[in-house]
């Protein structure tokens, strides 16, 4: 039986991939920050599916906490065929007047983490010539967006640097994915502090589950990249080619700066 690892497992996206990983038949190690939730979470998949569920409790931007969930794994003997790279959160609002630390707490957590959990891992998969990794960016990785600026950013490092390591892993056995889903039902609106106009705009928005299954069919055909969601998120993607980066960036902080409430 195959075991996955899944950060940001809580909630969203990432309890969506342990629920699904679960109801094929894969062991799971679920690391998240929240015990209780976690907790929760593997006692229904074990009773469930009759799975082994591990959970590592863990903040993924505390120096060393990558080094120790690596370590966990290693301790309880147990071989990481999947990682899924899913945890991740956004800040809305002008670079300028947000709080700096937010904006380097996002990049710990959306690059950094996600690089070492990789680097950690994919040696030993390289060696049994055999696992995956799907890293989870998002379509807002495409292209610049204002006011999602060091958002759209770390998505767009993870967008490259998976499909880099998709290239260079194949003689490996080894299968990269970067899904990059489109507006969901997560909990991400309410946590980056998007004005309720821009949320209330995404009317074309994927669940979860949606995600889970576009990513692990896109794994089983071994594509590189598969974007989640409507139609409307295949065009955003695509738009850049079509536009000059100076009129898109434009159009996009008209669309995404904050308007005024009516009174």
């Amino acid at each position: 039986m195959s075991t996955a690892l899944v950060t940001g497992a809580s909630g969203g996206i990432g309890k969506a991939f342990a629920e699904e990983l679960a109801a094929r038949n894969t062991n799971l190690v679920l690391v998240a920050r929240s015990a209780e939730k976690l907790n929760h979470l593997a006692i229904k998949l074990q009773e469930q599916y009759k799975i082994r569920v591990d959970v590592i409790v863990k903040d993924l931007t505390v120096t060393g906490a990558t080094d120790e969930v690596f370590n966990t794994t290693k301790e309880q003997g147990l071989t990481i065929d999947l990682l899924i790279n899913n945890a991740g959160f956004g800040d809305y609002g002008d670079f300028a007047e947000r709080d700096g630390i937010r904006q380097l707490q996002m990049i710990k957590l959306n690059v950094l983490a996600l690089v070492d959990l990789t680097h950690k891992f994919l040696p030993l998969m390289r060696q049994q010539r055999s696992g995956s990794i799907i890293n989870v960016a998002s379509i807002a990785g495409f292209q610049p967006i204002p006011y999602l600026s060091v958002y759209a950013a770390s998505k767009a490092f993870v967008l490259s640097f998976s499909e880099a390591l998709w290239a260079e892993n194949r003689d490996y056995g080894v299968s990269i994915l970067v899904v990059c889903p489109g507006p969901t039902e997560t909990s991400f609106f309410t946590e980056a502090q998007l004005p309720e106009s821009l949320v209330a705009g995404n009317n074309k928005i994927s669940t979860p589950q949606e995600v889970v299954r576009d990513a692990l069919q896109a794994l089983a055909k071994g594509d590189p990249t598969v974007v989640s969601g409507s139609l409307i998120s295949q065009v955003i993607v695509n738009i850049h080619r079509f536009l000059p980066r100076k009129s898109l960036v434009e159009t996009l902080r008209k669309q995404f700066k904050s308007k005024p409430r009516n009174k």
